[in-house]
């Protein structure tokens, strides 16, 4: 991009080369399997665990990295510059181990951590249900005490690591009458009984993305699987989700840059009426615009990458972020694959597979429409 970065450290970009390497040589030759049977295969789980690159901000006692979250960017922006789709790498990570980091109690983390950051124990956070999308307050899912025990009730769906994960974190009503006040994070682990997987969920684009429903009937957890302090569990989403939405904003912007060079390189090179595409006005000027568009979203989520790695990132900075790149990211995709002509609806081209792949960017951690209200709310 020409951009003289400045959010990153010399150990954030020794990071970034061991990252490169491992994509490239473990991942992006097994791409095609991981499509074709729905899910990334545990070896390369633990690979990545034996390589240290899972959960880099976990504290180095517990098995973890010990950096911080620019460490964490880093590995994002590597896996989407490698074209890496559907391995929710991050999910994992960045969005749930951090839950039980800053959440768990000192046996919990004791317990559970270790085998999280050398991935034997894979994640999930069972959030969204049928009918509530990003309505977490409207959840129906139970959780009730008896004696040393939680009983859960209720469905999830659109979870991602569903089928595969060993343990998830579960958004669940413990007082029903309190509204969103009423909600606890309580960890169910994948063989406890009642807890079952429903179908793998068919997908638009992401095939090797390991989505889908779960269902609880009257599954029983000791009652040292609360996570956090009982009804306090929408304060506890809160406060995580700007990592969440800002580790969405991060891979937008590699994407759109790596596709960006991928698709100048493309019509520089493709043959129309004895010229290249390159050639064209329009070409250049819809890259213009692609490239000035590319330069703002870097420079907005740097910035934010900043203010975060010095904990001062707010829910509207996040929501900001998000907002920015998925939309920006999508509008430029659309442009790029009317620029490939009929080979950018073939799947075998990286901005196709974009064009599928990342449309869901802008629904998942919260809508567009969600985040533009949580910004207005603050105008």
């Amino acid at each position: 991009m020409h951009i003289q970065r400045t959010v990153y450290r010399d150990d954030h970009e020794m990071l970034r080369e061991t990252a490169r390497r491992f994509f490239e040589r473990e991942c992006v030759p097994r791409q095609a399997q991981w499509d074709e049977a729905g899910h990334v295969d545990r070896e390369t789980w633990l690979k990545a665990g034996r390589e240290g690159l899972l959960c880099l901000t976990v504290p180095t006692e517990y098995g973890g990295g010990g950096g911080d979250f620019g460490h964490s960017a880093v590995l994002i922006e590597e896996l989407h510059r490698a074209g890496i789709s559907g391995w929710s790498l991050g999910v994992h990570s960045d969005i749930v181990a951090p839950y039980i980091v800053r959440l768990g109690t000192e046996e919990q983390k004791q317990k559970w951590l270790p085998k999280i950051c050398a991935g034997e124990t894979l994640l999930a956070v069972a959030m969204t249900e049928p009918g509530t999308g990003s309505d977490l307050k409207a959840i129906r899912t139970t959780a009730v005490r008896d004696g040393d025990e939680w009983v859960i009730n209720g469905s999830k769906t659109f979870i991602s690591n569903g089928i595969h994960s060993d343990m998830v974190v579960v958004v669940c009503k413990t007082d029903p009458s309190a509204g969103a006040k009423g909600c606890s994070l309580i960890m169910v682990e994948g063989d406890r009984e009642g807890f079952r997987r429903g179908r793998k969920l068919q997908k638009v684009g992401q095939p090797a993305a390991d989505t889908s429903e779960l269902f609880f009937d009257n599954v029983r957890v000791p009652v040292g699987n609360l996570l956090g302090e009982e009804n306090k569990g929408f304060m506890h989403l809160m406060e995580e989700l700007p990592q969440e939405r800002l580790v969405i904003a991060t891979y937008c912007a590699a994407k759109l840059e790596r596709l960006l060079e991928l698709t100048t390189e493309y019509v520089k090179d493709r043959k129309a009426f004895n010229q290249t595409v390159w050639d064209f006005q329009n070409t250049k000027f819809k890259l213009a615009d692609i490239k000035a568009q590319a330069t703002a979203v870097r420079l907005t989520v740097d910035y934010y990458l900043g203010e975060h790695m010095r904990r001062r990132l707010t829910s509207q900075e996040a929501a900001i972020a998000k907002l920015f790149a998925t939309e920006t990211l999508w509008k430029c995709i659309d442009d790029m694959v009317q620029l490939h002509g009929g080979y950018g609806y073939m799947l075998e081209y990286p901005i196709a597979r974009a064009f599928v792949d990342m449309r869901v960017t802008r629904i998942f951690g919260g809508t567009s429409e969600v985040l533009r209200e949580l910004i207005a709310r603050q105008l």
